[in-house]
């Protein structure tokens, strides 16, 4: 009888324990294997969306569809031009710093779809492009990206997940 209401108790417990999110630090490795680099990355629940260090950033079109070119921003990236389809132009709230005035601005920012590559799971997600070189982390992961990993942040803790291995 114990073991046929252990075995319950154990069936039970397993769709509860299946919904549970998994807990990363406040920083993160990141890998983006499109782009074939490893970044260290700010897990940021206050931000919406993705974004990613870009210069250069260039929009086209190509066989009638919506294009952009760009160049990564960040101290170890050489000078290759990365292309992808666009996913849409979304407008980001800058940061008061960065405004200059008391009312809030916004900067149009393209967006693209991007696989990363977190310990062992890999996701696409949106990611905006916007020139981060004055900041300390290239890659911030807002909170939709944060919902399609499963995610929750843990903000005392630092690098959790083992080395992206995507």
């Amino acid at each position: 009888m114990k073991t046929v209401l252990a075995l319950l108790a154990a069936i039970v417990t397993l769709p509860a324990m299946a919904n549970q999110p998994t807990l990363y630090g406040r920083y993160e490795y990141i890998g983006l294997p499109q782009i074939g680099q490893t970044l260290k990355a700010k897990m940021d629940t206050g931000a919406m969306t993705a974004s990613l260090s870009a210069r250069d950033i260039e929009h086209f079109e190509r066989d009638g569809e919506d294009w952009v070119r760009f160049r990564l921003a960040i101290e170890e990236a050489d000078e290759q031009v990365f292309e992808k389809p666009l996913a849409r132009i979304t407008e980001i709230k800058n940061r008061a710093e960065e405004g200059g005035s008391d009312a809030p601005s916004f900067a149009r920012r393209p967006v693209v779809d991007m696989d990363i590559c977190l310990g062992e799971e890999v996701r696409t997600i949106e990611v905006n492009l916007t020139d981060r070189s004055h900041f300390d982390y290239p890659l911030l992961i807002g909170a939709s990206a944060l919902r399609e990993l499963e995610a929750a942040i843990d903000p005392a803790n630092r690098y959790t997940a083992a080395r992206p291995q995507c």
